[in-house]
Formats: C-alpha cells, structure tokens, sequence
C-alpha cells in the first residue's frame, strides 16, 4: 500500500487523481472475490497490481509497443523511428522472436525495462556508445518496443505480444495494405480495445506499393474497418518506413504524446475503466433491499418454534405453579404433588448448573425440531435471502443465498445451547410463597394442636378423669381447642384457594418473561449465523460499489 500512494503522489504531482482510481478498484477486488466469476476478478486484480507497479516507475518515460503481422513491416518501421538497424528485418517467416527496445532518456529506464520483461540484451539506450552522434531529441522520454509478430506460428511469441500489450503506454499497430483487414488482428487484439482507442494509433504501412489514387480510398477503407471495430478516434498514418515516406509524421505523432506525459495515465485510466465495467456489468447496478423485519421477525418465530420454546414456556408455568403450589397449598394434601414430575426437570432446565452437569452430552432434552419445523425454518431463511436480493444480479443473489444457509447445519446445536443457558428466572419461589408456606405450617400446627387437645379431653372424660382436667377455655360458645382444628384447617384451605389466584398470576408472569429471554437468545443466534452474513454481503454490495465508482470516477 505504501508503494501504491508513493506511485500515486508520482501521477498526482501531474495533476491526476489515479492512484485513488486504482485504490478504489482494489477494493472492489476484494469485495468481489468469491462472490463473482474469477476469472473477470482475477484479471481486475492483474490491472490493480500493473497499474500500482507502474505508478511506482519512471513517470518520464512513455512506452511505446509497436505490433503488427508478419511481413507488416513492423520491425522495419521500429528502425526507421530509432534511426537504427536494431530489428531484423523479413517478408516471409516472423523474424522477431523477443521484443526489442530501444531507450531515449536513461534516467528511471532501466528499472522501467525490468518490469517490462525486456532481457538486456534486447535494450539499446539511444544515446549509448551504438548511437551515430545524432541523438534524436525529438522522442526524448520514449521508450520504443518492437513487438513479436502476433500470427506467429510460435506458442511464445503470441504469449509475449499478450503481455506486453498489456504493458505498453501506447500501442501502434502496423498494418499491411494486403492484409490490413485480417480478422485476426481486428478480432482478437483491436476490437477488445476499443475501451483504449485513446493510446492507439494504426499505421498503414508500404504505402508505396499503392497506386497513388488509390491510397485515400485505402485509408478510407482502413477507417471504415477501424470504426466498425469502435475505434473512430484512432489516427491512421500512411507510411513507407522503407522509403521514409510518413516516417516524420508518426515520429511526430509519438513524440506529441510522450512530450504530454498524458500516456500513462490514459493507458491506466482505460485499463481501470475496462476492468471497473466488467464487474460493474456482472455485480448489475441494482441496489439491495435492506433487511425486512417482517422477514425477520417470521425468521426468530421459525426458529422459536424449532427450538422447542413454546414447550420450554409451558414448562416454566406449569413447573411455577407445581412448585409454588406445593408451597402454598395446604400441607397435608400438598405433600402428595411431590410425587408429580417436575415439567422442567424433564427437560434439563432451569435450576442451576446441578442439572446441567449432569446432562453435558444432551444440555437439553427438548424433542428435536420436526420435519414441519425444519422445513418452516428453510423457507423462513430463504425468504429473507430472496426477499432482500431481489432484483440483484445473478452472481450475488447467489452469494447472499449462500451466505444465508452458511451456518444453517449448526444452528441445531446452537439453539439447544441457547435454551440451556438462558436463565429462565425460576430457581426461586417468590418471597410471598415463603411467607405463605410459614403461615400455613403454623395453621396445620394449630389445628393438630387442638385435635391433640380435644383427643387428650375426650381420653381423660372416657377415665372419668373429669375432675383432675383445668376447665377448656372457649370463644364463645366454641371451645378454643375446636376453634384451633376447625379453624387451622379452613383458614387453611381458603389460604390454599387464595394462592391459587396468586400462583397463576405468578406462572403467567414467569412464563412471558422466560418467553421474552428465551426469543432474545433466538434473535441473538439468527442475528450471527444468519443475518449477520447476509448483512455481510451486503457490505460488500455496497464496499464493490463503491470501489467501481471510484474506479470509474
């Protein structure tokens, strides 16, 4: 990154914005890789590292391709612009196995010769010892490249024409008046680069073995071809480099645009421009939905349901009003609700880590989610996918959709963990059943006391022990020891009744707020293993977007 912004400031001292181009669509690498067809990805990413590397080199120099077919003259037109003999020259077989380059200015070349791939040995510095004492000042700055043939019959010869087009500030195709509509060159190397008709010139060369009134309708017809292929701006020079006829003219044409220094950057730009456009075209410009909460809110109640939580709910209220009733009812009728199953010991929940460590394997034993349930969880999350990537292009509705069921075989597992580790607040009875059980223990002894007492009266009157027996304090006409049976009993009993009320309102209470933890624990889990990774890929929607806007900018 830092050899980027120090390529970058290079550019930007030039009165560019480039390097933030090339920023821009290295992120939108980024954002599209995995998620769109990599080939498209993999060769943005080749533009993002050739555009930084060349940001980083000689800001001085313009390299110049110069391609074309056998027998095109292309090499030919390479010495008549050096003023050197340096290419091999032939008609019949290609001749040009390696590209030759010739240098006008040494200072930051030889790094630029480098990264170009050019073996040394194929490098001449205009100015060396091999000039004639006429240095040409004219394309001071230029670097001259003479290309392979691109119908070579040689596998590597097309390999290198390939790389280095994709290298060159600027690109001259050399074309032959016998074969200047080849399909070959058209189809393969001038209609693909349309998008870079700004670094493109044609030459139509060996102008001299046209007939004079014939060589405007050549080039006319040249132009026609060019147009078709969405190359109308590109200038089209009539040359014969064997005579030096036009020689001149393209001398010049090279030298205005390396003297302008705007090669580079035009050549990066449409690089940028290209790759930017191909993902834009697969990425579709539609926006993504934002994530309905409707569709969210259907997703936590699948999800509920498939993890047993009405189950658990009614568990918790009727586990409450077990337990609180057996506190608050009447002790001697209360002591046989013991013998009930407690719902939510049945289930491994709620009271404590007691249970939970003596479940470890099964944290819960909730029923497993039904085919029903499951199935209702599957259409709940396509849904969501469907409903927030509708209208997006192929390619990423299929990554959202992706994304959405990333994690669906574990969210099992995750669920049942939830449910065991949410606090279902009903270790403990509320204080008024305390107080309650209290009461009515004190009640059931009054009312054994006075049964103990009214027995020990009946025993000592049957042994006519009358007389020895204090008188039995009453209220009223009610002995005080009937008072203590009758009344512990039915005080009792209505205490037992009242608390039913109580109970109820206390399971229903305990229940909502149990329901309420429990759905919090649900949206936790589809908010990370479900919504958070489709949200992901709409942040990288949104990241792609941007960078191509960037890029394209």
């Amino acid at each position: 990154m830092t050899s980027l912004l120090d390529g970058a400031k290079k550019l930007v001292s030039r009165g560019t914005d480039i390097g933030t181009r090339v920023a821009g669509l290295e992120a939108a690498v980024r954002a599209a890789r995995g998620r769109l067809d990599d080939s498209s990805v993999d060769a943005a990413a080749e533009v993002v590292g050739r555009a930084s590397s060349r940001l980083r080199l000689s800001a001085n120099h313009t390299v110049v391709g110069i391609a074309g077919a056998t027998g095109s003259g292309k090499s030919s037109t390479f010495n008549a612009l050096s003023g050197l003999e340096l290419a091999a020259v032939g008609v019949r077989r290609p001749t040009t196995s390696w590209a030759m380059a010739c240098v006008w200015g040494s200072e930051g070349a030889p790094e630029l010769l480098e990264w170009l791939g050019i073996p040394q040995r194929h490098q001449v510095t205009r100015d060396s010892m091999l000039d004639t004492g006429h240095e040409d000042k004219a394309l001071q700055g230029v670097v001259l490249l003479d290309l392979p043939d691109h119908d070579s019959t040689e596998v590597t010869h097309h390999l290198e024409v390939d790389r280095l087009v994709k290298l060159a500030d600027v690109l001259v195709w050399v074309l032959d008046p016998q074969k200047y509509a080849d399909a070959a060159i058209h189809d393969r190397y001038l209609k693909p680069l349309a998008s870079h008709k700004d670094v493109m010139m044609v030459v139509l060369n060996h102008i001299d073995t046209v007939a004079e009134d014939r060589r405007d309708a050549m080039v006319d017809d040249v132009r026609r071809l060019l147009d078709n292929d969405g190359l109308d701006s590109v200038p089209i020079v009539p040359i014969s480099a064997r005579h030096g006829i036009g020689v001149e003219s393209l001398k010049n044409e090279i030298a205005r645009r390396a003297h302008e220094k705007k090669a580079t950057k035009i050549r990066l730009d449409a690089d940028l421009k290209q790759a930017a456009t191909q993902l834009q075209q697969e990425a579709g410009a539609t926006e993504p939905r934002k994530l309905s909460k409707e569709r969210v809110a259907e997703l936590e109640d699948a999800l509920s349901d498939a993890a047993g939580i009405p189950m658990v709910v009614d568990a918790v209220e009727k586990s409450t009003r077990l337990r609180a009733n057996r506190s608050t009812g009447w002790p001697a009728i209360a002591w046989f609700t013991k013998l009930k199953p407690d719902p939510l010991r049945r289930l491994h929940l709620g009271f404590g880590s007691s249970v939970k460590e003596l479940t470890s394997t099964a944290r819960t034993s909730v029923p497993e989610a039904t085919q029903v349930q499951r199935a209702r969880v599957d259409a709940a999350v396509r849904g969501v996918a469907d409903d927030v990537s509708e209208g997006l292009a192929k390619p990423w509705a299929t990554a959202v959709r992706k994304a959405s069921v990333s994690n669906l075989t574990d969210i099992t597992d995750r669920l049942d963990t939830t449910v065991a580790d949410t606090d279902l607040g009903v270790d403990k009875l509320p204080v008024w059943a305390g107080l309650v059980r209290f009461i009515q223990w004190m009640l059931i002894l009054s009312a054994i006391g006075g049964l103990l007492w009214l027995t020990a009266l009946f025993v000592f009157s049957y042994l006519q022990m009358d007389d020895e027996v204090p008188d039995t304090p009453s209220l009223g006409p009610i002995p005080v020891p009937a008072l203590l049976l009758v009344g512990g009993v039915l005080l009792g009993w209505l205490l037992a009744f009242v608390c039913r009320w109580l109970v109820s309102i206390t399971a229903r209470s305990r229940a909502r707020v149990a329901d309420r933890r429990l759905r919090g624990g649900v949206h936790k889990v589809a908010e990370e293993m479900i919504v958070k990774p489709i949200d992901q890929e709409l942040q990288a929607f949104y990241a792609l977007r941007n960078g191509l806007n960037q890029a394209l900018s």
